[in-house]
């Protein structure tokens, strides 16, 4: 009876371990399919454009038990880094993380200088009389005309 028992213990236990060795499988595909660009026509993730094709290469290059760099690296020597959903942030890739920042930051100094500018209060040029030649003869017609 106690070895029964102790058998159904370690019969569970596998079943469990096997179970999570499953779910784990099956999230890291989800995740590869997500962070690669189906090769057909290269609008949306494996997973939104639902290749067939890749499906199958990721879910055989899991059950092989490779590596999620592993499996990057093979799809990248096939398709070259367009393939990834996400760009690797080295070398010229780099711009796609550095330029959004930069934009952004040039834009808010033009709107802030924009801002004060267009807020700034207008100072009233003062007119003198005397400083405008033939005030006196302007002034005349001007009467005359009324």
């Amino acid at each position: 009876m106690k070895k029964l028992k102790n058998s159904l213990i370690v019969f569970s236990l596998f079943q469990l371990a096997l179970s999570q060795n499953n779910i784990t499988k099956e999230s890291l595909i989800s995740e590869l399919e997500n962070s690669l660009m189906a090769p057909c026509c290269w609008t949306g993730t494996v997973s939104d454009h639902g290749n067939p094709e890749m499906e199958e290469k990721i879910r055989s290059l899991v059950n092989e038990d490779k590596s999620k760099d592993e499996i990057f690296d093979y799809f990248v020597g096939v398709y070259g880094e367009r393939i990834l959903a996400i760009p690797v942030a080295s070398g010229f890739n780099l711009m796609v993380w550095i330029a959004p920042i930069f934009v952004l930051c040039f834009g808010t100094f033009i709107l802030i200088n924009y801002l004060k500018v267009k807020n700034k209060p207008k100072q009233k040029v003062k007119s003198s009389d005397e400083k405008i030649p033939y005030n006196d003869l302007i002034e005349k017609e001007l009467k005359a005309l009324e």
